[in-house]
């Protein structure tokens, strides 16, 4: 997949292209239904593929002080996208002199630019200034500059309409198994392996402080977890623990640490992906180390079954 970094400014963008429009943030089974589409008509038709995003977040321009936090890392949403079949990811990058592109302004670039054959959109898309252009007004653009437009309709889970704002939604109350059937994977973040007060290691239980590269973090909590590095050839099962650690600090900042089932390599200062699968329980305060140590244990074994049971 190739990325032209700023539609209005690139001369790579392709002649003749399918494309979908959108802020894709999580990649969901929603959005990947349209870029599968997307993929599948580029073949068909013999074009390019591609996706229009956008950076930063148009929120985080128009309204930053309601922008959601996003559910991926830029270079996670490239790989994802990357994994898609797309040929490519176009970025436009977003200002306010692109939120004041009327309608007509905003379809030239999809006609001129990329190279619009045809554009695949979801049934409640808007687009140009003060979200002014409709569905169709996109068609009467289409018609005039040469491109059809595919309207999809939402993806629906259990009779409620996948979207990225219901992921956030349900990763803040930790039910992971829920975002998992929304996204199509288990919910991942990155980061590096941080330097900890080794904590971990005197109750029994070692782990790894994972510094974040998220802005979105699930529920405070305990969690089954897989754990990837560059340096080992598979991801290794964990339990990892997102809180404050009360039961041994007050008003301690908040971590993410993981302990590794059978593992006992030094990975400090290693790149680290964490996936979340179930949430096993909520954090909380013990009578003594030992009792959290106790709780350790059997939430480890709780761990083992579930993977046993994954498979």
């Amino acid at each position: 997949m190739e990325v032209i970094t700023d539609v209005l400014q690139s001369p790579g963008a392709p002649n003749g292209c399918v494309l979908t429009i959108g802020n894709y943030d999580g990649l969901h089974i929603g959005q990947r239904s349209i870029i599968d589409q997307v993929v599948a008509r580029g073949k068909e038709l013999e074009l390019q593929s591609l996706l229009l995003t956008f950076e930063p977040h148009p929120v985080r321009v128009l309204r930053p002080e309601v922008a959601p936090r996003l559910l991926m890392t830029p270079e996670q949403k490239q790989e994802l996208l990357a994994e898609t079949g797309l040929d490519f990811m176009a970025i436009l990058q977003f200002t306010t002199d692109v939120a004041a592109m009327s309608p007509r302004e905003f379809a030239e670039v999809l006609a001129q630019r990329l190279g619009a054959r045809e554009v695949h959109v979801g049934h409640d898309f808007s687009f140009g200034r003060e979200r002014e252009g409709t569905l169709e007004s996109l068609r009467q653009f289409g018609e005039e500059m040469g491109f059809d437009v595919v309207v999809k309709e939402a993806v629906e889970v259990d009779g409620e309409r996948v979207s990225s704002t219901l992921i956030r939604e349900l990763l803040s109350d930790g039910r992971m198994l829920q975002v998992q059937e929304l996204l199509g994977r288990p919910y991942a973040i990155t980061g590096v392996v941080g330097r900890g007060d080794r904590m971990g290691q005197r109750l029994g239980w070692p782990t790894i402080n994972v510094v974040s590269d998220n802005e979105l973090i699930p529920a405070e909590g305990v969690y089954t977890s897989r754990v990837s590095f560059p340096s080992f050839p598979a991801p290794l099962d964990a339990v990892t623990n997102i809180g404050t650690r009360p039961t041994i600090y007050e008003n301690y900042e908040r971590v993410v640490e993981s302990h590794i089932l059978d593992f006992r390599s030094d990975v400090y200062g290693e790149a680290v992906e964490l996936l979340f699968f179930k949430r096993l329980r909520d954090e909380k305060i013990f009578q003594s180390t030992m009792d959290l140590s106790a709780q350790i244990g059997r939430d480890v074994e709780q761990a083992r079954d579930f993977f046993r049971a994954l498979g």
